[in-house]
């Protein structure tokens, strides 16, 4: 697992060791980060289900100013301790060792601008955390969601006040972004 871009590009990180980690492959993540490239310079990022936290450190390495991770497993959990300490981001991140659904309901702080979501194939987590981040003011009113999920979950047009924008498929994986509704229409 490597960093494909940013500060960081190339560096390794280390690998899953935990059983259903299953690290977002090579060509899903070059496509999320072409379709939030201009977003991420100074977001503060929202990485659920971090696994190794791949996801959150290509998002400081290209330069995010905030990464909170979220990650229940212990062992992932402290893979993502150990990556970010290798790379010399700690300082710049949150590692919370809980369910995406119980970090979620709790009082958050700052908005987040851009919320990644990826729960373990098959086992139908984005139909539980998705209300929770349309439901409150987690994600900023200009901000985005994305969940990769297996292509045969269909998700909702519109949870809360997250309304679907468009999905990009590779492979057996779909990329599906979410905005927030304002009385415009989606951001």
């Amino acid at each position: 697992m490597r960093v494909l871009g940013g500060a960081l590009r190339g560096r390794q990180l280390a690998g899953p060791r935990a059983a259903g980690t299953r690290p977002t492959a090579g060509r899903v993540k070059a496509a999320l980060f072409n379709i939030l490239s201009d977003r991420i310079p100074g977001a503060r990022v929202l990485d659920l289900y971090a696994g190794t936290g791949l996801i959150g450190i290509e998002a400081l390495s290209r330069g995010a100013g905030y990464v909170t991770f979220v990650e229940s497993n212990p062992a992932s959990y402290r893979i993502v301790k150990s990556n970010l300490r290798r790379c010399g981001y700690a300082h710049l991140a949150d590692v919370r060792a809980m369910s995406a659904s119980r970090f979620l309901k709790q009082p958050s702080g700052e908005p987040y601008d851009i919320a990644f979501v990826d729960p373990p194939y098959h086992a139908i987590d984005e139909r539980r955390v998705l209300p929770l981040l349309g439901s409150d003011a987690i994600i900023a009113v200009n901000g985005v969601v994305v969940i990769e999920h297996f292509h045969k979950v269909q998700l909702p047009v519109r949870v809360g006040r997250l309304v679907f924008v468009k999905s990009y498929r590779h492979g057996d994986s779909i990329l599906s972004v979410y905005q927030p509704q304002t009385p415009q229409g989606p951001v």
